[in-house]
Formats: C-alpha cells, structure tokens, sequence
C-alpha cells in the first residue's frame, strides 16, 4: 500500500483528504457542505489544503464528526 505525502499548503482533492486524513469521503462531503471545512471550488471539484485539514483535526480532536452541530470550523 502507497502512502501519500503532502506538504503544508498542498491542495487535494475530497477523494486524496479522505485517504490522508482517514475521514470518509461521504463525512468530508458533508463538513465542507456545512462550512466546516474551507474549499476552493473547481468546477464540481472541491480543493482542500493540507494545513486546513491539520488545523481542523486539531480543533476537532475527540469531537463525532457526524454531530455537525458540534464540530469547530476552520477560520
């Protein structure tokens, strides 16, 4: 199995964060969905930086992803 390596401030897709974070495709959709993770929209396509995913674990830590209400966004 191929790990993948991002620096700080690269961009990835839904599908790459998944992988690199652990969170499910569909639960990511849902936390960008509701603001909770920043994007840069593509076309349909959705961009995440590696640094807003790392700082949204970190506020996130110990939090059910799934209860929207109580997940910190990122600023």
């Amino acid at each position: 199995e191929d790990s993948i390596e991002f620096q700080d401030n690269t961009p990835m897709t839904i599908e790459e964060a998944a992988e690199y974070t652990g969170i499910g495709r569909n639960t990511l959709r849902l936390l960008v969905s509701e603001g909770k993770i920043p994007v840069l929209l593509i076309g349909r396509k959705h961009i995440v930086r590696t640094d807003a995913l790392t700082e949204f674990l970190k506020i996130n830590q110990g939090v059910d992803l799934l209860d929207i209400d109580s997940v910190k966004s990122v600023s």
